[in-house]
């Protein structure tokens, strides 16, 4: 392997969801998912948006152009706190979603929530961290 190819570091991985509806997209990321939205862009006035949303050093790209995501996507996001992040999901009292926390086989602690265009999002707290929160 090349010493330039062994100095190369990977960072982050962002995802892009596929949207359909802005409001509803900002009423489940932001109001009940508790990110916050960083940046849009449209290529003119009556273009489908693209957009960041983050929460603590995750990004996610919400995206409404056709080709960019496909809807019905799976994504896993691994968290420490599960259980407070459950707690502040109900707490929203979000009317379309009411996750429960879920022991898997293999010992992680997951609250599963799908967004209104059918996007999957897995919060999971890996097993060997799981019994610490």
């Amino acid at each position: 392997m090349s010493e330039a190819a062994l100095a190369a570091k990977m960072k982050a991985i962002v995802p892009i969801l596929r949207i359909f509806d802005i409001p509803k997209a900002i009423e489940f990321y932001c109001d009940y998912l508790g990110f916050q939205k960083d940046w849009e862009h449209r290529f003119g006035e009556n273009f489908p948006i693209y957009m960041q949303v983050s929460r603590d050093g995750l990004a996610l790209h919400l995206s409404e152009h056709h080709g960019d995501a496909t809807p019905g996507s799976a994504i896993i996001v691994h968290v420490d706190g599960i259980r407070a992040f459950h707690g502040q999901l109900h707490a929203s009292d979000y009317r379309y979603a009411k996750p429960g926390l879920e022991t898997t086989p293999w010992g992680s602690l997951d609250v599963t929530v799908t967004d209104p265009f059918g996007n999957r999002i897995v919060f999971s707290q890996p097993a060997d961290t799981a019994e610490a929160t």
